[in-house]
């Protein structure tokens, strides 16, 4: 499948005028885990043999990979991980010339091209001198880390900073950038072995943060997901510090320094209610969009926003990346941190986290959900009760047969007792 679906891109992007004029260059990644080192092979494999050249960069983040892309001047990039998903697990990911993620369309052509060949039609492919070249670019490392320091609006001496790599694509790339920009730094989760990525560490536990930040006395911890397009962060008393608060403070700098463009963020409907009042209170507009870090960048490019993000940690700096950068973020929270001299803590307490309340009703018809009702009377009852300072989200799964209830209040038991009760009635109206 991973060479079959490289040989489709290579063929679809060629229809589609991409590498016209010249012969193709694809920058190539992975992160570490086991599955990667064999379906890198294949990857590379097929897209030399439909004449693409190849720049194989090796274990790198999936920003990383963007970056160069766009960087190198090639016409596409790949990268291999399923992100903080469990080791057994691994994706391809394609993206266009710049390093931005392909069109719809582009992915759903690719995707159909695969198809049609593997159940039979030949490809048409080059011989002789029109196969690709491969070759290894070790140099994509530093490559990567000069930009992301180089982008630092402070350096970062002085602070002690824990990064929590999660086994992943940045377990060199992240402690080499904070320590060039000046941090003291202290690792853990970063000795991958092909088996471990994410294996009870990095943004989805981050317990192992908490305490190591706790024991060396840091000034703030980091973590990453497997591919490191995600950050989360812990303060100096490791308490999470989400991907809404990491907003909320890189909104407030970057307004500071007169990057905010049209003094706007773009955020997700899953965003916290607590975001979005202080974003308010703050004079700084939020635009929101479905949930998924492409519907963020789509509203971020049509409209040229500056940033953008999910409470999950993946926040997007147009001016500096295509695609969610957990190593840059973190940088520039710490970067935050040092040029303010307030602690994290602090910096997040921008924002006041609302009591938040998600309940899962599966085995529903979730294609009812806005034409029902009863649902939808339901609905209205829960936000008069709720007032100003509570907020209800009724949201069908994209992969399966359920319903996301999400209910947002003041207080955390009010929260749960109307989320409880729409619950109720989501299994009563689409059961």
């Amino acid at each position: 499948m991973a060479l079959g679906l490289s040989v489709a891109a290579a063929h679809v992007l060629a229809e589609a005028g991409t590498f016209a004029g010249h012969k193709p260059v694809a920058v190539v990644g992975r992160d570490p885990r086991a599955s990667g080192e064999f379906l890198e092979a294949a990857v590379v494999a097929g897209l030399a043999s439909a004449g693409v050249d190849v720049l194989s960069v090796g274990v790198l983040p999936t920003p990383a990979v963007a970056h160069l892309t766009g960087a190198l001047g090639a016409d596409l990039g790949v990268m291999l991980s399923a992100s903080h998903n469990a080791m057994p697990d691994n994706g391809i990911k394609f993206f266009a010339r710049g390093g931005h993620k392909l069109a719809d369309d582009l992915e759903d052509r690719i995707e159909a091209v695969y198809e049609e060949h593997r159940t039979g039609a030949p490809w048409d492919r080059p011989t002789g001198a029109g196969v690709g070249r491969v070759r290894a670019y070790g140099e994509g490392f530093d490559q990567y880390v000069e930009h992301l320091t180089g982008v630092l609006p402070h350096r970062l001496d002085g602070l002690k900073v824990v990064l929590d790599e999660a086994h992943g694509a940045a377990a060199r790339v992240s402690p080499e950038a904070f320590k060039r920009a000046g941090a003291e730094v202290i690792t853990i989760g970063a000795e991958p072995d092909g088996l471990n990525i994410n294996d009870g560490c990095g943004s989805t536990h981050l317990d192992l943060l908490r305490a190591a930040v706790v024991e060396h006395g840091a000034d703030l911890g980091i973590a990453h997901d497997g591919d490191a397009d995600r950050c989360l962060a812990v303060d100096h008393e490791g308490t999470e510090v989400d991907g809404d608060q990491i907003l909320a403070v890189l909104a407030l700098a970057m307004r500071e320094r007169g990057a905010l463009r049209s003094d706007t963020v773009v955020a997700t409907v899953m965003s916290n209610l607590g975001f979005k009042l202080a974003m308010e209170r703050e004079g700084i507009g939020v635009v929101s969009t479905a949930v998924g870090d492409r519907y963020v960048l789509e509203e971020m490019k049509e409209h040229g926003y500056a940033l953008g993000g999910e409470q999950s940690g993946h926040v997007i700096i147009s001016d500096h990346a295509t695609t969610g950068d957990g190593t840059l973020t973190g940088l520039l929270l710490a970067a935050r941190v040092a040029e303010t001299g307030r602690g994290l803590k602090d910096l997040a307490s921008v924002m006041e986290r609302l009591p938040q309340v998600l309940i899962n009703v599966p085995d529903v018809d979730k294609s009812r959900v806005r034409t029902s009702g009863e649902l939808s009377t339901a609905v209205s009852e829960a936000e008069r009760e709720l007032g100003a300072t509570g907020r209800v989200l009724l949201r069908p799964s994209g992969t399966e047969p359920l319903v996301r209830v999400m209910v947002e209040a003041a207080d955390l038991e009010q929260a749960r007792s109307v989320a409880g009760r729409l619950a109720d009635v989501v299994k009563s109206a689409l059961g």
